[in-house]
């Protein structure tokens, strides 16, 4: 059986539906995007109809990307009637674009229950990067990030996380190009809404579908300790970064409360474990807050607390954005490159993560943050 999102109450949804152009009803499908193939199958299974049918549908919903049921000419009528009865597309309502000087796009999208959320589309030497939300707001609650503006709202589904995707390679369709890789590194902490990211990651990487490839995913945690063991044990071959940004419990817990909840020694063995499972590189995060995290006694902590635990690391160091509702400060450039070279003096890989627009508000959270400001009496 397919299970439905219901988010809000009868009353809301109908104001919900009444803000979006939906009727109430139409707000109580499942989003089609929400079903992983084998989850198609057995849907299709049940309405009686032939196995391949669910390829079929696969095909018009991640290959040829239509967006509406009765745009899929090789099913039968009855079955584009039944589908277009029984699911919704995700509706995705642009708000706002920002474009960069340097090739960055940043999406505002209205969901339709009237949230807001990002997505941003980068363009580097390699190909094309989608960086994707998963929740509506945030309620880890890191001080240095705007994302945790107004607390967290509700988990995205795993369709509205894909959707994002899907809306961003149809604008590369237009010029011949397409999206070469993820993160998850927008709103929200991914390893909270866990089962619905990895449904997303499912249809993502499904050869059948977007065809991206797992190593060119990246998905990044603040520090959810048993979610860490759970994605150690799925098998899978997609990138794990987690946000660290100090070396130490005292500090971590002062710019990161979920250190309270999980510490930083507890985030270190769930680490060892996944590598020691995986065999897989982890990517430490490390933005750097201007006399606050970045001295150089923080890097030779950090540096020996890597190097203890025996996990092969990589370390990106990420001047940190100005949040106009914050008072940190970014660290001086020659700050940044001494930090990153104590790191190397000590043998752990270490980069500085190229900037991308920062002419447009691109840190994560910045753009709805301003929306929703804007929105208030």
């Amino acid at each position: 059986m397919i299970k439905i999102n219901r988010i809000g109450t009868d009353a809301n949804r109908t104001g919900d539906a009444q803000k979006t152009g939906m009727n109430a009803q139409d707000m109580e499908l499942p989003f089609i995007y929400d079903l992983s193939l084998d989850a198609l199958r057995r849907w299709l299974a049940d309405q009686g109809e032939p196995a391949y049918r669910a390829d079929q549908l696969y095909d018009w919903l991640y290959v040829k990307r239509a967006d509406d049921f009765s745009a899929m000419t090789n099913l039968p009528k009855a079955l584009r009637e039944r589908l277009a009865q029984s699911f919704r597309f995700v509706a995705l309502e642009e708000i706002d674009r920002l474009t960069s000087a340097d090739g960055t796009v940043k999406f505002l999208f209205r969901l339709h229950d009237g949230h807001a959320i990002e997505t941003v589309l980068m363009k580097h030497d390699y190909g094309n990067s989608v960086c994707v939300t998963t929740q509506v707001g945030c309620r880890i609650g890191c001080t240095f990030c705007a994302s945790t503006l107004g607390g967290l709202k509700r988990n995205l589904t795993a369709g509205e996380i894909t959707a994002q995707v899907v809306k961003c390679q149809k604008m590369l369709d237009a010029i011949g190009d397409r999206v070469d890789s993820i993160v998850v590194m927008g709103i929200g902490e991914p390893f909270e809404n866990y089962d619905n990211l990895m449904t997303f990651l499912r249809t993502v990487t499904h050869e059948k579908g977007l065809n991206i490839g797992a190593r060119h995913i990246t998905v990044s945690t603040s520090g959810i300790v048993p979610n860490i063991y759970r994605f150690a044990d799925e098998k899978t071959q997609i990138n794990l970064a987690i946000s660290i940004h100090a070396p130490n419990d005292a500090l971590r817990s002062r710019l990161m409360p979920v250190n309270r909840r999980y510490p930083f020694r507890d985030v270190m063995d769930a680490l060892k474990y996944y590598w020691e499972k995986t065999r897989r590189r982890v990517t430490f995060e490390y933005a750097l807050i201007g006399g606050v995290n970045d001295r150089p006694e923080h890097a030779e902590e950090l540096a020996d607390v890597l190097l203890s635990s025996g996990i092969r690391c990589h370390v990106n160091l990420i001047p940190v954005n100005y949040v106009p509702e914050r008072n940190y400060v970014r660290t001086p450039r020659e700050d940044v490159f001494r930090f990153q070279r104590i790191l190397l003096g000590k043998g752990i890989n270490a980069t500085i993560r190229r900037e991308q627009g920062a002419d447009i508000a691109a840190a994560c959270g910045q753009l709805r943050a301003r929306h929703e400001a804007l929105l208030k009496p």
